[in-house]
């Protein structure tokens, strides 16, 4: 079947083998630790980075009882400094955003601007964060009884005759006795500690250490934070954007150079080949578990020789912290394959990713965000109970997650009326400053259309299919297809290979500090959407899309890339945050698609592999002939609804079957409710003018169809003895007008179609 495809560049092609079926032995106390005892194949002991996929820079930690929160660098994503909340240091969620964007101290929320290193800590019997108020601004401080707030009003932190310049890139440090103090850091060659009183603000003098990196030596010495172990401070400074980590130590609190112990890079070396995130820094100060071990998280921009992600942003990334006879800190370097988790509880938290919203509450989820103050105060969860109105006026407006991964698909449904040039409303990406964008859409341009652009090229059809439509778009990689629909099942493509790589690359002005967004968008007139799904159960989920594995390999290239278990013992992955739907748009089979030589079983678990989770299906994987053979396996499902971690674990021999891909699919009665709804079926026929084909996208089966000339006289009659509701016709016509009956489901449609050639 010919389609519309629009080409921006070449695929990357991907050579994946990973295996995780002996976990490598470091010493010092990594595997203190409980979880060692337990079967790796069995339950999940293990998390592969990143742990906060999407931009997480600049991030601070606190551990107050079993609860771990932490908050970093915001820029102009408004609302401003969400706290994120972890009971296993691997699961993290949005508890609250601590400054509205109705804050009318903002100093800008232009690209870039916005708030800067917010640093979450407990003193005083208060929790509270302290951030800049863009570059220059000042350091500003909120108060909360907890950390899910409400949060105080900010103020401006007060400083004393000897602070000097106050900083944008400061953490706090509170030691033993519980004096806090403020690690402050406003510029590449001054670095300086001073105490913080009860009332938030500085007091007492500085403690000068601007002889850090007097001489430039660590790059800027910035994102400062400090820890305290057996009687010695530990003092952490990050090099540059371009990554280093070093770290110096003291017996005391003090300015003086000949007390502190240069220990040079924190760090151990990468020696993963297929890591992707290198150069991991700006670490949060390192926190002690009730078994002995320490951890901290750090943050990287991701890319592996030509493979650039640094378009999605620095990256939060969890490393445990080995302590050495002598006392000097290594973090673990980051690698691709699974490390065993710290020996803490679960609390159900699911991955980190976008949430899922049919904006039927009277609050957006927590983990949409605005670029700036403008967007925030230009929606609407009450002027159409259920769905999310985007109120543009006559510029534009959008509603955005935080890019989170390499493969997902985000659908909506909207409805939007536009009726003159320029109007649009659909699914939206974006770079930091709005300069790279891709959107499915919606619009108008010189009469209804249906459309997907990419910057300024664009592919779009015209609209007969109405106001209500559902829009996706699947990102495999660098490749980006856009589909739409009537029903949210059967879709139609529009684009099917749209590079992203102008999005996906380092970006200038290291895209102004933040990753990549994408949600929804509206231009020119007023748009309702339904709801908004991140990760699409209803399309194909691919295997290699995997948030967390353990005992598997990966195979293939391209569009083939397969998942296998290496060994006997099996091995598992998990995708995060599938929608599987509400209402009776929800799951009544799954489907995948393998390859085996000697077959298995496939294990579907939601939520987790033990009990804490749930096996809703076991897939029999029957041979197929070879590993080249691709065949299609089910399951019937029941009671699945919501968004969920998707688990999938093998048994059988050693490499059992390669899985590609798994899909979830509701039952009949979804697409009959559908028909029942509608009075006649709605059909699309394009292109139009066409020249040696047209194609036909029904809402209903196509039975038979018959084109006529001017004339009247009957020029194709075509039945299908297996009716679809997508057809492609052939055209050996001569150049003119045409009328096109269909007979849908017992309907009678007829279209006019122009014949060019």
């Amino acid at each position: 079947m010919r389609k519309f495809v629009l080409f921006f560049s070449v695929w990357v092609f991907w050579g994946l083998h990973i295996s995780a079926q002996n976990l490598p032995v470091i010493s010092g106390n990594i595997y203190k630790s409980k979880l060692i005892d337990d079967d790796p194949y069995e339950v999940v002991t293990t998390f592969v980075n990143p742990v906060l996929p999407g931009d997480h820079p600049d991030l601070t930690l606190l551990k107050v009882g079993n609860d771990f929160y932490s908050c970093g660098s915001n820029f102009h994503f408004t609302p401003y400094l969400p706290i994120l909340h972890s009971t296993d240091l691997v699961h993290w969620r949005e508890i609250c955003r601590v400054v509205p964007p109705t804050w009318s101290g903002l100093i800008s929320d232009a690209p870039q601007a916005g708030t800067w290193g917010g640093a979450i800590t407990y003193f005083y019997g208060s929790f509270w964060i302290y951030f800049s108020n863009t570059a220059g601004g000042g350091q500003y401080f909120s108060k909360a009884a907890h950390p899910a707030g409400p949060w105080s009003t900010p103020v401006r932190v007060q400083t004393t005759a000897t602070t000097g310049a106050i900083g944008y890139d400061n953490s706090v440090f509170v030691d033993d006795d519980g004096t806090p103090y403020m690690l402050i850091k406003p510029g590449q060659y001054v670095n300086r500690i001073q105490k913080i009183g009860t009332n938030g603000h500085l007091t007492g003098n500085v403690l000068n250490l601007d002889w850090v990196n007097a001489d430039g030596k660590y790059g800027w010495a910035e994102g400062p934070v400090m820890c305290k172990r057996d009687g010695w401070y530990y003092y952490f400074i990050a090099g540059s954007v371009a990554g280093g980590q070093y770290t110096l130590r003291s017996r005391t609190l003090t300015a003086d150079p000949k007390s502190w112990e240069a220990l040079g890079n924190f760090f151990s070396p990468v020696t993963d080949p297929a890591v992707t995130f290198r150069s991991p820094n700006h670490i949060a100060q390192p926190i002690q578990l009730a078994d002995g071990t320490w951890w901290t998280i750090s943050h990287s921009y991701e890319r592996l020789g030509n493979d650039d992600w640094n378009g999605q942003g620095r990256q939060g990334l969890l490393h445990q912290v080995i302590w050495d006879e002598n006392g000097k800190p290594t973090g673990m370097a980051p690698t691709s394959t699974p490390q065993i988790k710290p020996d803490l509880p679960k609390s159900g938290i699911p991955w980190k990713l976008p949430r899922s919203d049919y904006f039927d509450k009277d609050k957006i989820e927590l983990s949409w965000h605005f670029l700036n103050r403008n967007a925030a105060s230009k929606y609407s969860l009450t002027e159409k109970p259920g769905w999310l109105t985007l109120n543009p006026g006559t510029g534009s407006t959008h509603i955005l997650h935080k890019e989170a991964g390499h493969y997902f698909t985000l659908v909506t449904r909207l409805d939007f009326d536009a009726t003159e040039n320029g109007q649009q409303a659909g699914i939206y990406f974006t770079n930091g400053n709005e300069s790279v964008i891709a959107g499915m859409y919606s619009g108008y341009n010189e009469g209804k259309k249906i459309g997907f652009r990419f910057n300024d090229k664009k592919v779009e059809i015209e609209n007969t299919l109405g106001n209500v439509l559902w829009f996706r778009v699947e990102r495999y990689e660098h490749q980006l297809r856009g589909a739409f629909s009537t029903n949210g099942i059967t879709w139609t493509q529009l684009v099917t290979a749209v590079s992203a790589i102008e999005l996906d690359k380092v970006q200038p002005n290291y895209n102004h500090w933040v990753g990549t967004s994408n949600g929804l968008y509206a231009v020119g007139k007023k748009a309702h959407f339904d709801l908004y799904t991140y990760r699409d159960g209803f399309s194909p989920l691919p295997a290699v899309g995997y948030n967390n594995y353990y005992g598997l390999e990966g195979r293939g290239t391209g569009t083939n890339k397969s998942m296998t278990n290496s060994t006997e013992k099996g091995g598992w992955l998990m995708i995060g945050g599938v929608e599987l739907g509400q209402g009776n748009r929800v799951p009544a089979i799954v489907e995948v698609e393998a390859a085996s030589t000697a077959g298995g079983t496939l294990e579907v678990w939601i939520d987790d592999l033990d009990a804490r989770g749930t096996k809703v299906a076991t897939i029999n994987i029957e041979p197929t002939g070879s590993d080249n053979t691709w065949k299609k396996f089910r399951a019937n499902v029941a009671g699945l609804t919501g968004q969920h971690d998707v688990y999938l674990r093998w048994r059988g021999p050693a490499k059992a079957f390669l899985l590609k891909n798994i899909q979830f699919i509701p039952d009949d009665s979804y697409l009959t409710n559908i028909r029942m709804l509608r009075s006649e079926p709605q059909v699309l026929i394009y292109p139009n003018p066409a020249e040696s084909y047209l194609f036909i996208e029904s809402s209903e089966e196509i039975k038979s169809l018959k084109v006529y000339n001017i004339h009247g006289q009957m020029v194709i009659n075509k039945s299908y003895n297996y009716p679809d509701s997508a057809t492609e016709l052939s055209l050996n016509l001569r150049k003119g007008i045409y009328l096109l009956h269909l007979n849908v489901s017992g309907h009678e449609v007829v279209k006019k179609i122009i014949v060019e050639n």
